[in-house]
Formats: C-alpha cells, sequence, structure tokens
C-alpha cells in the first residue's frame, strides 16, 4: 500500500481520537456528544433493532434508485433528441432542484399517506436531477466525427443511440448516479422524519425525543456505511460497464 492511500484513514483515526480525547477530557454527557467509543457499543448492542430499520430505509432508496433511473433515461433521451422538449423541460428541472426538500416531503406524505410510497418517491425525485443532466450532457458530447459516419452508413435514431449515444454516455451516466445515491439517503431519511413507521430516520426521532443521542449517531453511522456502501457498488459496476473506454483511453 503506498502512503498516500494510508493519509485518508490516518486522517479519520486522529479526528476520532480528538473527538474521544475531548469527551473524556471534558467529561461531556452522552446526552450533548457522546465519544465514538460509546457510539461504536451502542451500535453492536443495538444491532438487531439499527439492522431492522437500516433495512426499511435500504429498501426505500433502492426502490427509489431503481423508480429514478426508469424515468431519467427516457426523460433524457426525449431532451437529446428533441431540442423542444429540452427547453421546456430544463427550467422545470432546475426549479425542482431549487424547491427545498423539506417543502416537499409533507406534500408527499399528505398524498401518498405514511407507507413507503412517499419514502419512494422522496429518493427518486432528489437522485432523478444528477442522472438526468449527466445522462443529456454524455449524448451531447459525443464526437461529432462518429455522429457523421454513423449517419454516412445510414444508421437510424435508434442504432446510432444503441450503438452510439448510449454507450458514449455510460461514464457520464454512472457519474451521476454515483452523485445520486451519495444523496439518496437524504431523501429517504426526511421523508421518514416528517411521517413514517419504520426506518432510520424514524428511530432517529424516537432516540432524540429520548434524548438517546448515542443511539441517534449510530443510526447515522449506520446511513454512512450504507451511502458508502452503495457508492462503492456503483463505482465497481460501472468500471466494469466502460472498462472498454477506460482501456482504450
Amino acid at each position: 500500500m503506498t502512503p498516500g492511500r494510508l493519509v485518508p484513514p490516518a486522517l479519520i483515526v486522529v479526528f476520532l481520537a480528538v473527538w474521544e480525547a475531548a469527551c473524556r477530557y471534558l467529561a461531556v454527557p452522552d446526552f450533548i456528544l457522546p465519544a465514538p467509543s460509546r457510539i461504536g457499543i451502542v451500535a453492536v448492542e443495538n444491532a438487531p433493532l439499527l439492522l431492522s430499520h437500516a433495512g426499511t430505509t435500504l429498501l426505500e432508496i433502492l426502490l427509489g434508485i431503481a423508480l429514478s433511473v426508469a424515468v431519467a433515461v427516457p426523460v433524457a433521451t426525449a431532451m437529446f433528441s428533441h431540442p423542444a422538449v429540452e427547453r421546456s423541460l430544463t427550467p422545470l428541472l432546475v426549479a425542482s432542484q431549487a424547491v427545498p426538500v423539506f417543502a416537499v416531503a409533507p406534500l408527499l406524505v399528505v398524498w401518498f399517506g405514511y407507507g413507503i410510497v412517499s419514502k419512494v418517491l422522496m429518493a427518486a425525485v432528489i437522485i432523478f436531477f444528477p442522472i438526468t443532466v449527466s445522462l443529456l450532457e454524455g449524448f451531447k458530447g459525443c464526437d461529432r466525427e462518429y455522429r457523421i459516419l454513423f449517419r454516412l452508413m445510414g444508421a437510424g435514431f435508434r442504432q446510432t443511440l444503441r450503438l452510439l449515444w448510449w454507450p458514449w454516455a455510460l461514464p457520464n451516466f454512472f457519474t451521476g448516479l454515483k452523485v445520486g445515491v451519495s444523496v439518496a439517503t437524504i431523501g429517504a431519511v426526511i421523508g421518514e422524519w416528517v411521517g413514517a413507521q419504520h426506518g432510520l430516520g424514524y428511530l432517529m426521532i424516537q432516540a432524540n425525543a429520548r434524548l438517546r443521542v448515542d443511539l441517534v449517531f449510530a443510526a447515522i453511522l449506520y446511513l454512512s456505511v450504507m451511502g458508502l456502501g452503495l457508492w462503492a457498488a456503483v463505482d465497481a459496476i460501472g468500471r466494469r460497464a466502460v472498462a472498454w473506454k477506460v482501456k482504450k483511453a
């Protein structure tokens, strides 16, 4: 392992050591700021409870990712193939990101109830924008000479989309997907904060009401691991899907 790879874990260890020492030296109560060691103990002791709620949140996120991809791909394709559609939808997409998610979450709960649907939609709303914009930019970035070559060879739109534009835009698609999955937990947890009966966001609200700040931090730890795991999975799939382009570069 090169020395450069040791820097990030070393910084994390130093940060946790300073945090632990500060809590012990200043005798900070657990209901204000628990030490990392206390959070680790709570995360292990309450693993069955945390894993049960994490499973619900993970399901909401995965369904939100599937829904956003199912909508973003055809929307980006339509915006690319029809400039009028792009001009019409771009202001709506930008405006959707300007509205705080805290303002949208209560409406989704009112419309779709306290069940999983409102949380899935909340996650999908956050993921949809980076995937759509990245994929659209990938389509537009296709080399002009390749486009001319396909046109001269008589390829139609669908054939060019399948053999040229889509493979060309795959790196952009996975870049947008990585950004989306890394923030997907925000949408699911905010939806659970507003109204839910299960999930890590629901558990955090309940724990905070009982001044169980250590349990809140343990839930945040599980969310962080979940986000990192999703990001690493998408990164691995993306590297495998565009390996041909990386080797060519």
